[in-house]
């Protein structure tokens, strides 16, 4: 082979060779910045600093219907600890972010369910199990981009704009109507079980934390065959701060926090 075709033949493989490097290198990027590894332990309280979040839910189940809301009637006053936030309770318009406990990871959450919360994992942890915060309190900004990214989800998969907004509100919370706003939520992983779908109740963790959550204030918030009343799909990670009476009431009743409250009145 003659000098110049060699040369331009060299060029021709680097180029190639470059673009692919990019390409794997933008994917890296791409998962990171989901928050595809997660890290993030509980532990004790550290200073806080800009509140930080956890990734967002990396949900790749078949998308189910929306439903119609069932409309449920909640008591006006309630105690903080039983704040309802939903898609037809968003945060009211004066909603003031409490003060926030810093977690190992840079999570943040309500300071008065701190010590619930360490107390329910620290418990977790003597049982030999690894239970990981993935998800927090999150700002409105954080929701806005979680949420749309969503969204962008369902518009890939060809979905028109009014269904793909609706289909991602079963998985993430319209900004607003969202438990992580609050500080009362966390989503917890099994170490050995980082995926957010529904093979996580099977998990040791999650089996352990379903039967043992309400003795420290906590519910599963999402449970099974409620979606329709809660808006939200069975979710077996999303655990919500409700005090330890209440917990207990709701967890042995079998009912959804909305069917709860309406039960109060």
């Amino acid at each position: 082979m003659n000098r110049p075709v060699f040369r331009r033949t060299l060029a021709l493989l680097l180029s190639i060779l470059l673009l692919a490097g990019g390409f794997t290198l933008g994917r890296f990027a791409a998962t990171y910045a989901t928050g595809a590894d997660v890290d993030a332990l509980p532990a004790e309280t550290i200073p806080v600093s800009e509140p930080g979040t956890g990734p967002s839910p990396a949900v790749e189940t078949e998308p189910a219907a929306p439903t119609e809301p069932v409309e449920t009637a909640i008591p006006e006053e309630l105690p903080w600890y039983l704040m309802l936030v939903n898609r037809d309770n968003p945060l009211p318009e004066d909603f003031t972010v409490p003060p926030l406990t810093q977690l190992q990871g840079g999570h943040y959450v309500d300071s008065r369910i701190y010590q619930a919360l360490q107390d329910m994992l620290d418990a977790a942890r003597a049982e030999g199990l690894q239970p990981l915060i993935c998800s927090s309190y999150r700002t409105e900004d954080t929701q806005v981009a979680l949420y749309q990214q969503e969204v962008e989800k369902y518009y890939a998969r060809g979905y028109g704009s009014g269904e793909a907004e609706a289909l991602a509100a079963m998985w993430v919370a319209i900004p607003g109507t969202s438990e992580h706003q609050t500080g009362l939520a966390v989503d917890i992983v099994d170490i050995n079980y980082q995926v957010l779908d529904e093979g996580q109740e099977d998990t040791p963790v999650q089996q352990w934390l379903m039967e043992h959550c309400a003795e420290y204030g906590f519910i599963l918030r999402y449970p099974t065959k409620k979606s329709d009343i809660t808006g939200i799909n069975y979710e077996p990670w999303h655990y919500r701060y409700v005090g330890v009476e209440d917990a207990v009431k709701i967890t042995e009743s079998g009912l959804c926090l909305e069917e709860y409250l309406g039960q109060r009145i």
